[in-house]
């Protein structure tokens, strides 16, 4: 999800994960950032401010992490004197993750003293049984919301981790099979049942998520009119492992919506050319993302 519009935030990105450690958000360098697994400490992290004493002891925190990161800068270049042109690239690529992280520490420090937006919601309650998947992709919408609407960040990425889900949880109490295994379901009916069953109601939560985002008013709409919404799966089948014709909604951020588009499923538009898409409606100057021959037509 990224927003766009506000001044200034907290987070220049919140990578978040349930049920899984994996991320979706890499820097600049091609470095993973580690994900926040939890909607209670995410909750912590944007709006409960500790006082002097606690701010000062992660203030300090930082400034030793800052000190290791100056001493690794500067033992990588005396090291790139002494290598070769291959090796020296490499280090230019860990030099840029370095510093990557330092910029996201200078930011961090910036924020520590200043207050934190204040909000209705109390900490959510979040469950630590996995099976629970509904309820925890419920709560990190509801902060994903919060994070939207109080300009604490502009980017979100949320990785659903159903490989890392050993069942799933309905109301009542009732589960099904892991996720992970429902989807390789060799066509067995029963597994295929139930597979739809889960997929409908994470529809049912995605709808919950942007009618909230439509529910919150801003000066120029809704806060869905100006947040782009990207929901998708890295799998057209998953039983095969097919990553052909991957099924993707595009929601809110002023694009045409209401449709379906479909393409030649034998020889697609790549999936980047949405990126570009996205890109271009945050007023990005870009052409071209990865793998993208253009943009995607029939958004706008």
């Amino acid at each position: 999800m990224a927003n766009q519009i506000g001044h200034e935030t907290r987070f220049r990105s919140l990578a978040l994960g349930i049920n899984d450690s994996r991320s979706l958000s890499y820097t600049q360098a091609g470095v993973e950032i580690p994900t926040i697994q939890s909607a209670a400490e995410l909750y912590k992290k944007m709006f409960l401010q500790g006082d002097r004493k606690a701010m000062e002891a992660q203030l300090i925190r930082l400034q030793k992490k800052r000190s290791i990161l100056d001493v690794v800068m500067g033992q990588s270049s005396d090291l790139g004197k002494r290598v070769n042109a291959s090796d020296r690239e490499r280090i230019d690529q860990f030099q840029t993750a370095v510093r990557s992280l330092e910029q996201r520490l200078t930011e961090a420090e910036a924020w520590e003293t200043r207050a934190k937006p204040t909000v209705e919601q109390a900490v959510p309650d979040y469950p630590t049984d996995k099976k629970e998947f509904f309820e925890m992709v419920r709560m990190m919408n509801d902060m994903c919301r919060l994070a939207f609407q109080t300009d604490s960040t502009r980017v979100i990425t949320l990785f659903l981790g159903g490989q890392r889900t050993p069942g799933v949880k309905f109301e009542g109490g009732r589960s099904v099979g892991g996720y992970h295994n429902l989807s390789h379901h060799g066509k067995d009916e029963a597994k295929l049942n139930q597979l739809e069953e889960i997929e409908l109601a994470q529809m049912e939560l995605f709808g919950e998520l942007l009618r909230d985002l439509k529910e919150v008013e801003e000066a120029d709409g809704s806060l869905l009119d100006n947040t782009m919404v990207l929901y998708g799966c890295h799998m057209g089948d998953a039983n095969i492992h097919n990553n052909k014709n991957l099924p993707v909604i595009l929601a809110g951020g002023g694009f045409r919506h209401g449709q379906h588009l479909a393409f030649n499923p034998d020889n697609n538009r790549p999936l980047c050319n949405v990126f570009v898409n996205m890109l271009q409606k945050m007023d990005i100057e870009a052409d071209q993302f990865a793998s993208s021959t253009g943009t995607l037509t029939g958004l706008v």
